[in-house]
């Protein structure tokens, strides 16, 4: 509950994660039926870039500013949700929940998650006035099991949670498991940071362990990894729609060339069969 994500708001991770999360709605979107997101670790939605914490660590120049007013032909919806944000230069940075609410059609839902209450708080400030999103002052693995499936039964799980317990990895990946118990066919989107190789190693030991349905693992790394500095991050997708793993493919190359010293690495592959 002490992690405040505005210090991190927009940095390499992030833009790889949320551009990732932009081709799994993009691919909701291309059929008319409606669908839910649930958000389970959905911090205050937009971070202000002028603000003390940010401008603190800055990480954001290393990240969104890098690609900010690029032509990004693997992320086209990405950078032009930051470039309608954003008319007047770089300021503003938007979390998962801002990034689904803006791609939601009206008959779609985002119900966002949170546990600490200043950020409870300014999310439904935030949100008050749209009817289709929805925020609950509730523990995020707990709203999963409690949540799926939604009545739409078509939609996306996000699960982005801060880190800052030893047990996370086993925590989510029991998240997983639960979740796609309730809710075999919904689209599971996992992030974890990677430093050193425990958390991802576990996860994807879960997906194969647990014959995780259609199990796909991408991770971008904008530096070497040294096994204390936050290297990069990977996502965990499960119930993959068509073609991800070929999109993420073409954004980690292009991401490659943007983000890091020049020494970028990442990887594409599925952890049980397509």
């Amino acid at each position: 509950m002490n992690y405040r994500h505005v210090f991190h708001a927009g940095n390499h991770t992030e833009v790889f994660k949320h551009a990732a999360l932009v081709f799994v709605l993009e691919r909701l979107l291309a059929k008319p039926q409606p669908f839910a997101v649930l958000d389970t670790h959905a911090g205050v939605g937009l971070y202000d870039l002028g603000s003390a914490e940010a401008q603190k660590t800055r990480e954001y120049e290393h990240g969104a500013a890098r690609v900010f007013g690029r032509d990004l032909p693997s992320a086209p919806a990405y950078t032009r949700l930051l470039a309608a944000l954003n008319p007047e230069g770089l300021k503003a940075y938007p979390g998962s929940p801002e990034i689904v609410r803006r791609m939601l059609r009206d008959h779609d839902r985002l119900v966002a998650c949170e546990l600490h209450p200043a950020d409870v708080a300014t999310l439904r400030r935030r949100y008050r006035g749209d009817p289709r999103v929805s925020v609950h002052h509730r523990d995020g693995y707990e709203a999963i099991g409690a949540l799926s499936p939604p009545p739409e039964r078509r939609g996306l799980v996000f699960i982005d949670p801060p880190y800052e317990r030893t047990d996370e990895a086993e925590r989510l990946a029991q998240a997983l498991a639960d979740g796609l118990r309730k809710w075999p066919n919904g689209i599971f989107l996992a992030w974890y940071p990677i430093k050193d190789r425990r958390i991802a190693d576990t996860l994807a030991q879960a997906a194969v362990a647990g014959a995780f349905p259609k199990a796909l693992r991408a991770e971008f790394l904008a530096y070497p990894r040294d096994d204390a500095a936050l290297a990069g991050g990977g996502i965990i997708v499960c119930n993959t729609p068509w073609r991800l793993d070929d999109k993420l493919k073409a954004l980690c190359g292009e991401l490659a060339g943007l983000l890091g010293d020049g020494a970028a690495t990442w990887r594409v592959d599925w952890l049980t069969a397509p």
